[in-house]
């Protein structure tokens, strides 16, 4: 395999025991020879990751959106005289599709703690430790959602366009430093994990919609490689991102008509009075 520059760096990887975060743990300690610091809340998935992995593989279980959690990582690896290379936040929770009066305070709360704030959390414990390496990256994967809004994730979309947003000034105010926004389309993950559950048909209609992680995966460290700054991954991804720049206004209610039509559960809420 070609040599990459982020090649035996030491990588942290916030959502580490599924999805994207998991992939990308496997990917970059078999593939490319990285030390992986894992971060998610489900201790025994992190212990299978590790198991998988050995000694490249290291974890800490917590909840990302908790600051001081966060404080004590970075103190922790000072500790080990531990350098971190690069910075990936990937953890993300997608909520139920609904409009948002039927969200409470709290839901939308922890949405934006998840999606947002835990990357300003992240970003702000590791830059000392980040300045001290030449390679030092920061990579926040948003999403599809954050480049064209969808019908019934006010709480999602938002969330994730706050941090294209943050990510896009964090590149503006460091220009010696490489910082990248990944913005993947819908992929079979874990992501519909709170939503209602779908049957065998139902399922194979969203999958027509859904990229598989593993080549989304492959993409994106291939763009990374490159130092591209403004990930797009995905055909319905780069299709939101065409369109809601030509037509703005048409083209979130182009797919809130793709979404009535398809009549998946998933979506039943947003047009029910």
């Amino acid at each position: 395999m070609r040599k990459r520059w982020y090649d035996n760096k030491t990588v942290i990887i916030t959502g580490a025991s599924s999805g994207f975060g998991k992939i990308l743990s496997q990917k970059l300690v078999k593939n490319h020879g990285c030390k992986v610091i894992g971060i998610a809340r489900t201790e025994s998935k992190l212990q299978s990751l590790k198991e998988e992995l050995g000694e490249n593989f290291t974890y800490y279980p917590f909840d990302v959106s908790n600051k001081e959690k966060w404080d004590f990582l970075y103190q922790d690896l000072c500790n080990k005289n531990i350098t971190v290379d690069i910075l990936i936040n990937n953890a993300g929770i997608l909520p139920p599709f609904s409009t948002f009066e039927k969200y409470s305070p709290e839901e939308i709360e922890k949405v934006f703690n998840i999606n947002f704030f835990a990357s300003v959390y992240s970003i702000n414990a590791m830059l000392p430790l980040l300045k001290k390496s030449p390679y030092n990256a920061i990579i926040n994967i948003s999403s599809s959602a954050g480049l064209c809004t969808v019908l019934g994730t006010s709480a999602y979309s938002s969330s994730k366009s706050a941090l294209k947003s943050f990510t896009e000034s964090l590149m503006l105010e460091n220009k010696n430093r490489y910082v990248a926004i990944v913005c993947p389309g819908f992929a079979k993950t874990d992501i519909f994990r709170s939503q209602k559950e779908l049957n065998k048909k139902q399922n194979s209609l969203l999958s027509l919609v859904c990229s598989n992680p593993d080549k989304i995966v492959d993409k994106m460290l291939k763009k990374i490689a490159s130092k591209k700054k403004r990930i797009v991954l995905g055909f319905d991804a780069k299709a939101m991102d065409f369109f809601a720049r030509l037509m703005p206004v048409t083209t979130p209610r182009i797919i809130s008509w793709v979404l009535k039509k398809s009549k998946l559960p998933l979506f039943e809420d947003l047009f029910t009075e």
